[in-house]
Parts: C-alpha cells; sequence; structure tokens
C-alpha cells in the first residue's frame, strides 16, 4: 500500500507537472512558429528559421512543380468534386466536353487512369469560336491556379515539315538546331504538372504525329539527346477544325452529324 501511495505521489507532483511543463513549451515553441510564419507571409522574411513548417515546405514544393501555395492548401477531395462546377462558370454550352474532362480527372485520382500515361488526352473537335482552346485554359486554371504557366500552347500550323519535328524534342548532334533547346519536351522538364494545348493538330506533318503517339502510349518522350521526359503529369489536349461545315449543320440529327465526322 506504501508503495502504491508514493508511486501516486510521485506521479501528482512529479511527472504529471513536468509534463505539464513541457507541453506549455511546445505550445509556446508552436505560438512562436506561427507568429514567424505569419510575419514571413506579410512580407518582413527571416533570414534564418530555427523551425522548418508546412508552410515553407509548401513553398519549396510550389517552386518544383509550378503549383501555387494556396491551391496546395485547399482540401484535395473537396477541389476535385467542385471542379466540374468550377469549370461549367468559365466554359458555355460545353457540358459534355467539361464532364468528360472532369471525370477523367477524377479517374486518375481514384487510379482508375492508365499508370504510364498522361493524366487524359482529349480531341475537342469543332469550328472557330465554339470554346475549344477556352476549355483548356479554364482546366489550368482549376488544376493549377494560373492560366499562363499552366497552359502550354503550341500551334501546330508551325510544324507542318518534317524537319520541324527536331524542335520538339531537338535535333541530334551534328544537325542544324542541336544547341537550341526543344520546344516540347523543356517545357515540361520546367513545369512538371501543366496543360498542353495542341491547336490545329490536323495541319501537323505525319511525323510529329508520330512523336506525340509514343506521348500518348507511354506517357514518355526521349529527346534528341536522349534525355527521357515524363508526361505522366501532363493533361494533353488537341483541337482540330476537321469537317467543321458539317458540325455547323445544326438542323441534323446529333447522332447524323457525329458519323459524317468521324468518317474524317
Amino acid at each position: 500500500m506504501n508503495y502504491y501511495l508514493a508511486l501516486a505521489a510521485d506521479l501528482k507532483f512529479g511527472a504529471v507537472p513536468d509534463l505539464q511543463a513541457k507541453i506549455a513549451t511546445l505550445e509556446k515553441l508552436n505560438t512562436e512558429q506561427k507568429v514567424q510564419a505569419e510575419a514571413t507571409q506579410d512580407g518582413r522574411k527571416h533570414l534564418l528559421m530555427e523551425h522548418v513548417g508546412p508552410d515553407q515546405i509548401m513553398e519549396v514544393v510550389a517552386r518544383w512543380t509550378g503549383i501555387p501555395v494556396e491551391w496546395l492548401n485547399k482540401s484535395q477531395i473537396d477541389h476535385l468534386l467542385s471542379l466540374a462546377k468550377s469549370m461549367y462558370k468559365c466554359v458555355i454550352r460545353q457540358n459534355e466536353a467539361v464532364s468528360a474532362v472532369s471525370a477523367a480527372i477524377l479517374r486518375l485520382h481514384a487510379v482508375m487512369a492508365g499508370k504510364n500515361q498522361p493524366i487524359s488526352s482529349f480531341l475537342s473537335l469543332g469550328p472557330t469560336g465554339v470554346g475549344k482552346t477556352k476549355l483548356a485554359k479554364a482546366l489550368a486554371f482549376e488544376l493549377f491556379d494560373d492560366k499562363k504557366k499552366g497552359l502550354v500552347q503550341f500551334d501546330m500550323s508551325e510544324y507542318m515539315e518534317q524537319h520541324s519535328v527536331a524542335r520538339l524534342i531537338r535535333a541530334l548532334p551534328g544537325y542544324v538546331g542541336y544547341d537550341n533547346d526543344d520546344q516540347l519536351t523543356e517545357v515540361v522538364c520546367r513545369h512538371l504538372y501543366s496543360v498542353i494545348l495542341l491547336d490545329e493538330i490536323e495541319k501537323a506533318h505525319l511525323q510529329v504525329l508520330n512523336v506525340l503517339l509514343q506521348v500518348l502510349d507511354n506517357g514518355q518522350l526521349t529527346d534528341g539527346q536522349g534525355c527521357v521526359v515524363d508526361f505522366t503529369n501532363i493533361v494533353i489536349i488537341m483541337t482540330s477544325n476537321v469537317r467543321s461545315p458539317y458540325l455547323q449543320e445544326v438542323d441534323e440529327a446529333t447522332l447524323a452529324v457525329e458519323s459524317k465526322v468521324m468518317k474524317c
């Protein structure tokens, strides 16, 4: 009995007060860290911080991936579930396209998409002015909170010649343009998470399309120097005006119009 009384007294007057003092010290330290973080956000940056917190980690991740800190702070589930609703506000009268794009993003995060492929790839058909490019911009803004850095746009009418493929993946050693930075793989290396818009894809040379086929199948691309570039975190959207006269025949049934377009 005396042993238990001594143990209880030791816990009450020794161990418990020590733990309470340690908790108070940690809470004080946590409060100081929050104050320092708020001061950093206000522009009063410290040259040296003794502790690394979640805010500092998010800033580093944002620099690496190009995703803003504000987006990393959001609940990912809430953001994805409201993706289609947010895009409906920007893209008018393209509900089917918005639903397809948002569903593809959800499948990726539900681990139902291919592992060795881009996040998703789309081919948007239609005449000028229906919102094909607007859809890509809205998706880039909703995913990465940045229309400019999150969207990489290529005018495929500039790649009508066979030799233009070197501009995408860099020329081989000894060829003209070897020292120049390529336009596709270099951009993906700098922006690991982005939306790539290939505008007027039907105008590109067949050799260019063969290069893009490797990206769509394997989710990676080897440039002229032998470097393998990962495209698994990229959304690819291709636009085309092919068969647009048939798409403008609004008086015909929808299935008949789609049948004519798919025969192209």
